[in-house]
């Protein structure tokens, strides 16, 4: 865009125009090439935040008083830079005449609803660690947390004023809750130093909350946790955080799942795994077992000749699968052959005898006796 257009070209109006005649024919402009009515069309954006220019300096009295003395030459030199970066700057700079220009009620479409006024400010987020035991987290459960938060203070409705008083708009933004400092080409908007971006200044506080619109609670929570959770999950309660402005909604409460290690089951996903010891007739000659699992005991059918490491599986036994209706991970079970630490004396010839049968060189029967009794001769 050209900054050297005549502004009341761009407006189609005369230099005499009166603010009246300025502000109709804007708003006829504007309306012609708002970006809500030109989705994607550069060029009607490139005229609305031409035409938006010259209104911010015909409007205003100074700046028209010295752009009509010494041009735009003067508006550079007395550190005056009425171009606008976007259109978003633009429903920002004119949020309090949108309404009146659109008849919108506040701006144009959702583009200026969203600008008129202050920002209403959402309540904060909290977050809290629920710690469960493995078959909670399998199963799920129901637990009773504790949480400390932010509400709305009941005797004020969160407005911060005494009961019986008001908070009064703020007359630095005028309402706004944003102020626009100028420095050389460069115009920073920044929240309201006076009022913090609220537009309201509060004259007589609250006793109960101290002006502060909110007070801290306590809740007690009762939370629902789905089978089939599993460690660093997250669940969310909506609107159970920090309470936000008045008419704004609340945070959200987070809860992040911990869960302490099983003694026996180790779980992979929605799997589940587990190591069972089985004695060395068993491996050889098979049979019967009974293995745990996470809803209680299963029997276990071994065959011969079953190798020392062997996995079984039994398929939907393992986890439920979180957010699905129905299905469930599988259990694993692996047999480790257990080698006694000690042996009677019938235990020791019987394996001897086996032994021999099979021709296996052992050590012989007070081995560790000799050995030991070299050493100490």
């Amino acid at each position: 865009m050209s900054t050297q257009r005549d502004y009341y070209e761009i407006l189609g109006v005369a230099r005499d125009a009166s603010g009246t005649e300025i502000k109709k024919s804007y708003r006829k402009l504007a309306m012609q090439y708002h970006p809500d009515r030109n989705p994607g069309d550069e060029e009607a954006e490139a005229k609305f935040k031409e035409v938006s220019e010259a209104y911010s300096v015909l409007s205003d009295p100074e700046k028209r008083e010295t752009y009509d003395r010494f041009g735009h030459a003067g508006l550079r030199g007395a550190g005056v830079d009425p171009g606008f970066a976007s259109a978003d700057e633009i429903f920002s700079q004119f949020s309090d005449l949108f309404g009146d220009l659109f008849g919108f009620g506040g701006g144009g479409g959702g583009r200026g609803r969203r600008r008129s006024g202050p920002r209403l400010r959402r309540g904060a987020d909290q977050e809290y660690t629920l710690e469960l035991d493995f078959l909670e987290a399998v199963h799920g459960c129901q637990k009773e947390i504790t949480v400390a938060r932010y509400a709305t203070c009941d005797a004020c409705a969160g407005s911060g004023a005494e009961p019986g008083s008001q908070p009064e708009t703020c007359g630095t933004c005028g309402g706004a809750g944003q102020v626009v400092q100028g420095h050389g080409f460069l115009r920073i908007r920044t929240a309201c130093p006076h009022c913090g971006g609220r537009g309201q200044v509060i004259v007589h506080p609250c006793k109960a909350c101290e002006g502060h619109g909110r007070t801290r609670v306590t809740d007690s929570l009762s939370v629902s946790v789905p089978a089939g959770v599993d460690n660093g999950l997250q669940l969310r309660l909506a609107g159970r955080g920090d309470a936000g402005d008045p008419g704004a909604p609340p945070g959200d409460l987070y809860v992040h799942i911990r869960v302490r290690p099983h003694e026996f089951f180790r779980r992979k996903g929605a799997d589940i795994m587990v190591e069972v010891p089985i004695s060395y007739p068993q491996a050889c000659l098979g049979g019967v077992i009974k293995v745990p699992t996470v809803d209680g005991e299963e029997e276990l059918e071994l065959p011969r000749a079953t190798p020392s490491g062997k996995v079984f599986t039994l398929p939907g036994k393992g986890v439920p699968h979180l957010g699905r209706r129905g299905g469930r991970g599988d259990h694993h079970v692996q047999v480790v052959v257990d080698v006694p630490k000690t042996l009677s004396e019938e235990e020791e010839e019987l394996i001897r005898k086996l032994a021999e049968l099979q021709d296996a060189k052992v050590a012989h029967k007070g081995f560790w006796r000799d050995i030991l009794g070299r050493f100490s001769t």
